[in-house]
């Protein structure tokens, strides 16, 4: 006969160790040798002896009789069974070591829904995705969306009856919409619960299918859905159209569509939430002796006047004349960013003109 490992050399600890310590040496290695996990062929073998070496150090009486006669206190007729009248994995595995371990292993595997709700049940929302012109965000528009979807059949509601009566009770699951199964395990017996194949999980049956859609609850429809674009609605901001989303559970009404807004830049405007920005190109000329110029806004164009002595890149404000605001509707502003132009080509009377700026410019600053 093989001689056996040393249980506390097993789970790599010395005999000094606490229950802790022993318990969190028993997670670490069974997740790291469980069969579902490790595809080792020795995985098993090695998976039972930390269980064996678990069962015993964590118990303190069976670790005290171990600790005095080794593994002499539990062969036949020395101690008894380490692991109880029902075996490997019998009384050795506790509810919480259980569900800590699948915990690990499948995400809370160990703890069941205690309940499944059969009853009618809203459908998921849709996305749909559309581009617009700058210009038609910013006014409003409506426009047109070619729409394939599942609506709820008119006759039967969703049902899939004839009529009202045609529906009844599953009598496999008994309106639960589930069925449980138990299964022997090396833990034990491991309950689970599954849908119910006969009424594919609704709990309920039909007798008499409805002539409309045949059973099914639904019908496929192709439609032009018409959605209205507010004036002012920003990228990436979506519109809800109730019930053109994905069809309904049971019976239940279907989700909502969300559109969602894309809009294309603009060759000359930029905008920043509710205001719109735009450079004007302008004479260092103009600039510093001031003029009035014609600026596009996003409402028509507007005459304004640039003020003498204009910097570089200063920026001047029309207010009023930005995006209306969706909720409070009142406009934002527009900013003019000045960009000064110098001309790379000049006429030897503009040469002369500014020549003599230059020089009355130098004689006024040497008499200061």
């Amino acid at each position: 006969m093989a001689t056996k490992r040393d249980y506390y050399e097993i789970l790599g600890l010395s005999k000094g160790a606490t229950p802790d310590q022993i318990k969190s040496a028993y997670r670490k290695l069974a997740k790291q040798y469980h069969p579902d996990i490790n595809k080792d062929p020795d995985a098993p073998k090695k998976f039972e002896e930390i269980q064996e070496a678990y069962d015993v150090l964590k118990d303190d009486q069976k670790r005290a009789q171990y600790d005095q006669f080794g593994h002499a206190a539990f062969e036949q007729g020395a101690g008894g069974n380490p692991y109880g009248a029902g075996g490997f994995g019998g009384q050795g595995f506790s509810a919480d070591d259980l569900g800590d371990i699948f915990s690990s292993f499948f995400g809370g595997g160990a703890r069941q829904s205690r309940g499944r709700s059969t009853g009618p049940r809203k459908g998921n929302d849709s996305l749909y995705r559309v581009r617009i012109d700058f210009m038609d965000a910013i006014n409003g528009k409506k426009i047109t969306i070619p729409l394939t979807y599942d609506e709820q059949c008119p006759h039967c509601h969703g049902s899939g009856a004839e009529n009202p009566s045609d529906v009844c009770t599953c009598s496999r699951c008994h309106g639960t919409g589930t069925i449980r199964t138990t299964q022997r395990t090396i833990f034990g017996a491991m309950e689970s619960t599954s849908s119910c194949p006969d009424c594919n999980g609704t709990g309920k049956k039909v007798t008499n299918r409805c002539h409309e859609c045949g059973g099914s609850g639904y019908k496929r429809v192709h439609k032009d859905l018409e959605v209205q674009i507010p004036a002012g609605i920003n990228n990436g901001q979506q519109i809800r159209v109730a019930g053109k989303g994905e069809r309904g559970i049971n019976g239940g009404e279907n989700g909502d569509l969300y559109v969602e807004i894309n809009v294309k830049d603009h060759s000359t405007f930029r905008r920043e939430g509710d205001d719109i920005h735009m450079d004007i190109t302008m004479s260092f000329v103009d600039a510093a002796l001031g003029d009035e110029i014609q600026v596009d806004t996003v409402y028509g164009p507007v005459s304004v006047q640039i003020p003498s002595g204009t910097q570089p890149d200063a920026i001047l404000k029309l207010k009023g004349k930005g995006v209306k605001n969706l909720r409070t509707k009142n406009p934002g502003d527009q900013y003019l960013h000045m960009k000064l132009k110098t001309p790379e080509k000049l006429t030897r009377t503009q040469k002369e003109l500014l020549e003599q700026f230059r020089a009355e410019t130098k004689g006024k600053s040497k008499k200061r």
